[in-house]
């Protein structure tokens, strides 16, 4: 714990005054222009891979990137899909944010545990029940017939996003204000090992370094 104590004081004392304008402008309200959606995975850092700022980025975050269908009475929904559910609401409904990226990343702990024995996760029940959300990202990846397992997993880490743009479009208030034309949605794979990300594009199907994408 010595060095998150020595980090805290370092930010107090300069990373906090290099931005203490900023700060200062963001005491009483936030108004970020993207929810970021992304794992709890330590090594996805949002503001660091996408250069932005305190106060640009709404995120929210949970094992394996995961956004529950949607389901129009509350009392429906399982409790604790509720936190994901109701954090997307409070973006779009509140804040009334313009953009949404669903970024999901390679060695996802997630993506891989859907191919363990269940035996593997007997000490971590809650685990288990909520990446049973992902039996369809299963399925979709098995009539692929993947020839390894490497393959199977880079296949599943990017047909889950697939997915959750998909149960993302579920959502009433989302697709209304998409094809109203008033929010953008992106799909992100970030590879850790290399830095890049790449960019879902929903008409092709296709993910294309962001490098070589035209800005939009």
């Amino acid at each position: 714990m010595r060095e998150l104590f020595e980090g805290a004081l370092k930010f107090q004392e300069d990373d906090f005054m290099k931005y203490k304008e900023l700060y200062e402008s963001l005491q009483a309200y936030q108004a970020p222009h993207t929810l970021f959606i992304t794992c709890v995975d330590s090594r996805v850092v949002p503001n660091l891979i996408t250069n932005t700022l305190p106060g640009d980025l709404f995120v929210v975050r949970n094992m394996g990137n995961i956004i529950p269908p949607y389901r129009e009475n509350p009392n429906m929904m399982r409790a604790g899909y509720l936190a994901t559910t109701a954090s997307i609401e409070y973006a779009l409904n509140i804040l009334k944010i313009k953009n949404i990226i669903i970024c999901g990343h390679s060695n996802c702990g997630a993506c891989s545990a859907i191919y363990e024995p269940s035996e593997q996760l007997e000490n971590a029940p809650y685990v288990k029940k909520w990446i049973e959300l992902l039996d369809p990202v299963k399925k979709k990846v098995a009539a692929l017939k993947p020839s390894s397992k490497s393959r199977q997993i880079w296949l599943t880490e990017q047909i889950n996003i697939e997915h959750q743009l998909e149960n993302l479009m579920t959502y009433p208030f989302v697709e209304e204000s998409f094809d109203r034309g008033e929010l953008h949605i992106y799909g992100w794979y970030y590879i850790i090992e290399t830095g890049e990300i790449l960019n879902y594009n929903m008409i092709t199907r296709e993910f294309k370094p962001i490098n070589k994408e035209k800005k939009q």
